[in-house]
C-alpha cells in the first residue's frame, strides 16, 4: 500500500497542485473578483476541488502510518479485536487509495464530474426489459454506497416486466469518469422468471454514459428547433407520483434527438432535466462528427446482443461475473448486482491505463 501510495503521489503533482491553491487564493483577494459570479464560481470550484485532492492523499498517508503501527501491535500481542480492527481499517485504506488512484488516472475534460446514465433493452424481449431494471438498481446501489446522489429523469414500465428504458444523473466527483467502466453491453445468462419450462435465457442491455456539461461550455440550441410536448407521467417514476400532465418530450428536430422526462413533479424541474440531457447528447454528436470513427464520450457503438457484450452476468448453470476486457470476475453475482461494483470498475481503468501506455510506447495492445 505504502508504494502504491508513494506511485500516486507522483501521478498527483501534489506541489505544483499546492501552487496552483496558493495562485487561485490569491486570485479570490483580487479587487472586482466577484464582478463576474460565474467566473469567481469557476475559480473557487477549481481550488476546492484540488484542496480536497491534496486533503485526501494527505489524510490517506496519515492513516498508513497508524494502520503500521497498530497492525504490528496486533501481530505482537496476537490480540483479536486489535487484529479485527486492523483488517477494517486496511479495507478502508485500500477502498480509498482505489479511489485516489483512479482519480490520478482521469484526465478528461469532463472526468471529474456527474454522469447521465442510459439503459436500453437489447436482445431478449422482455427478459431485456427485467434486466434494464436490474442494471439501474446495480448502477443506483452503487451510487449509494458510494454517497452519491441520484435523479431519476425517465424509467418508463415494460410491456409485462422491467423497464422500457432508464435515464438518471448521479451527481459525485469522478462520477463520469469511474462509470464508463460500464459503457456498452452487459449479457446476463439465468433461467428465465417468465419461461414455464424453466429455460436457459440470455439476455442484453446496453448502457450509456455523458457527461454532465459545465455552464461554461457552449452547445447551441435554438428555440425554433425544438419541440416540447407535455403529458401524463407513466411507469415506476410516475405511478402513484405524478398525476398531472408535468411529463415532458424534447424532440430536437434538426438531429432528431428525443428527450423524455418525467419523475419530477413539477413540468419546470422535468423541462430543466431533459434540457441538460439535450445539451450533453448535441455535445456528443459534434464530438463524433469531430472524431469520425472515435467515439470519445459513449465508447464504440456496437448491437446489443451476442459477440459485443464488455461484461457477462451468469447466473446458470453455474454463478460469475467476468468483464471482457479486464479480466476481472467473481462468483459473488448477488453481490455484484447489489451495487459492489468496485473490483470491476477499478479493474477496467487499471485495464485501461495499462492498455494506453502500452500503446503510447509502441507495444500495441
Amino acid at each position: 500500500m505504502r508504494e502504491r501510495v508513494t506511485r500516486i503521489g507522483e501521478y498527483l503533482h501534489l506541489d505544483a497542485k499546492r501552487a496552483e491553491v496558493a495562485s487561485l487564493e490569491e486570485l479570490t483577494m483580487a479587487p472586482g473578483f466577484w464582478d463576474d459570479p460565474s467566473s469567481a464560481q469557476g475559480v473557487m470550484s477549481k481550488a476546492a476541488e484540488l484542496r480536497d485532492e491534496i486533503t485526501s492523499f494527505e489524510s490517506i498517508v496519515a492513516d498508513l502510518d497508524d494502520f503500521e503501527v497498530g497492525n504490528e501491535l496486533a501481530v505482537a500481542e496476537d490480540d483479536e479485536e486489535m487484529a479485527a480492527e486492523a483488517a477494517a481499517t486496511e479495507q478502508d485504506l485500500l477502498r480509498r487509495i482505489n479511489d485516489l488512484e483512479l482519480a490520478s488516472w482521469f484526465t478528461g475534460e469532463f472526468d471529474h464530474g456527474d454522469a447521465i446514465v442510459t439503459i436500453i433493452p437489447g436482445q431478449g424481449g422482455l427478459e431485456a426489459q427485467d434486466w434494464a431494471e436490474m442494471l439501474m438498481r446495480m448502477l443506483t446501489k452503487y451510487a449509494e454506497r458510494r454517497k452519491w446522489k441520484v435523479d431519476l429523469h425517465d424509467a418508463p414500465a415494460g410491456v409485462e416486466i422491467g423497464i422500457d428504458r432508464a435515464v438518471f444523473t448521479v451527481h459525485g466527483r469522478n462520477a463520469y469518469g469511474m462509470l464508463q467502466s460500464e459503457v456498452g453491453v452487459h449479457r446476463l445468462v439465468r433461467i428465465s422468471p417468465t419461461d414455464e419450462k424453466k429455460r436457459r435465457q440470455t439476455t442484453f442491455a446496453k448502457i450509456e454514459v455523458l457527461p454532465v456539461l459545465p455552464d461554461e461550455v457552449q452547445v447551441e440550441i435554438r428555440e425554433e428547433d425544438l419541440r416540447i410536448d407535455v403529458y401524463r407521467s407513466s411507469g415506476p417514476g410516475g405511478q402513484s407520483v405524478n398525476t398531472t400532465d408535468s411529463a415532458v418530450r424534447i424532440t430536437h428536430l434538426p438531429s432528431g434527438l428525443v428527450v423524455t422526462c418525467q419523475n419530477e413533479k413539477s413540468q419546470l424541474k422535468n423541462k430543466e432535466s431533459a434540457m441538460t440531457i439535450l445539451r450533453s447528447r448535441l455535445y456528443e454528436l459534434e464530438e463524433e462528427k469531430r472524431l469520425a470513427e472515435l467515439d470519445a464520450l459513449r465508447g464504440e457503438k456496437l448491437d446489443i446482443s451476442f459477440g459485443s457484450q464488455i461484461r457477462n452476468y451468469v447466473l446458470y448453470p453455474y454463478q460469475m461475473v467476468k468483464d471482457v476486457r479486464s479480466g476481472v470476475e467473481t462468483s459473488q453475482v448477488d453481490r455484484v448486482l447489489d451495487g459492489e461494483i468496485d473490483e470491476f470498475i477499478v479493474g477496467f481503468h487499471r485495464w485501461r491505463v495499462e492498455h494506453q501506455t502500452a500503446s503510447a510506447m509502441g507495444g500495441g495492445a
